[in-house]
This record gives C-alpha cells, sequence and structure tokens, in this order.
C-alpha cells in the first residue's frame, strides 16, 4: 500500500473513531460505518422548509441559525453559479453553484433539483458514496411528501412517514 492511501486510511480511522468512541483497530467498520451529520432542505426562495439532525455530537443551533444559515446559503450558491469562466463553452443551463463544501471536520454536499429545492446534507469527510445517499434522500422526499396530498409546496415539510423514512435510511449509514 501506498504511504498516501496509508495515511488517509488512518486520517479516516482517527476521525471515525472521535464520533464512535471506538478503537482505531477497527479500520473495515470505519470505512463502512461513516457518519451522516444532518440534512437541511432550502425552497427555491431560499427558505428553510426542512431540517434534522442525525448526530448527537453536533452543536445545537437555534431556528434562527438554521434559517440564517439556509438563507445565506442559497445566496452564496446563486453567486457561485454565476462565477462561471465566460471563456468556457458552458450552457446556461448546465451551470452550477457550490456542490460540495469541505472541511476537516465535515463535507457539505449540496443537491438542487430542478423546480430549485435544495437538499444540503452534512456528512463525515470522507463519507464514501455521498452522491448516492443524497439522491436517496430525494427518492424518499418525493416518495412521502410530493406525493403528499396535504403537503403545500415551497411550505415547511411535515410528514411523519417522510421523517420515519429518512430517519431509518439515514442512521444505517
Amino acid at each position: 500500500m501506498h504511504n498516501s492511501e496509508e495515511r488517509l486510511r488512518q486520517g479516516t480511522t482517527e476521525r471515525y473513531c472521535k464520533y464512535k468512541h471506538t478503537s482505531p483497530l477497527s479500520l473495515e467498520n470505519a470505512v463502512t460505518d461513516m457518519v451522516v451529520f444532518s440534512l437541511i432542505v432550502i425552497n427555491k426562495a431560499g427558505g428553510l422548509i426542512y431540517h434534522r439532525d442525525f448526530h448527537d455530537s453536533l452543536n445545537k443551533l437555534s431556528v434562527n441559525d438554521y434559517l440564517v444559515l439556509a438563507g445565506t446559503f442559497h445566496g452564496v450558491h446563486a453567486i457561485t453559479k454565476s462565477l462561471t469562466p465566460t471563456s468556457l463553452p458552458v450552457p446556461q443551463s448546465a451551470k452550477t453553484g457550490i456542490e460540495v463544501l469541505e472541511s476537516q471536520t465535515f463535507r457539505l454536499t449540496c443537491f438542487q433539483t430542478l423546480t430549485g429545492t435544495k437538499f444540503l446534507l452534512f456528512t463525515e469527510p470522507h463519507q464514501p458514496n455521498v452522491d448516492v445517499i443524497i439522491r436517496k434522500v430525494y427518492e424518499l422526499y418525493a416518495d412521502y411528501v410530493m406525493k403528499n396530498p396535504f403537503y403545500q409546496v415551497e411550505m415547511p415539510i411535515r410528514c411523519e412517514a417522510w421523517d420515519r423514512h429518512l430517519g431509518a435510511y439515514l442512521r444505517a449509514r
């Protein structure tokens, strides 16, 4: 194994152990049992319509902080969408804003639907297959929120079936 690969695996194990309180010796479990911290859903106008934490080690934010976070991310996403260099032959419809934001302690992945709804998933920095996870979250949203006859588009999501299925899926990560 190359030196850089070994360091990456060791770093992943150390971060995993910090959250799960396990021994660094269980590397196989560390690589497959990563952490999904939180999910935020923002409507096309930048309003917070859903947030939920899935891990106990997160600092607790107030509802107002979540509202500010949603609005700020929406603005930054719109600005970064317009930053595509004009020298690149990219059609207007293919321009996207921030898709991934990484730090030492978390990774923020943004998935924007065709209707403008944004799903922000906060995960462990080396979480594998985040794109698969966020697409499954969107699938659950389509099945349990959008097909709910009592849900009004762009309004806060209050659906027990969505909460139950989302929790079962993301806590299993």
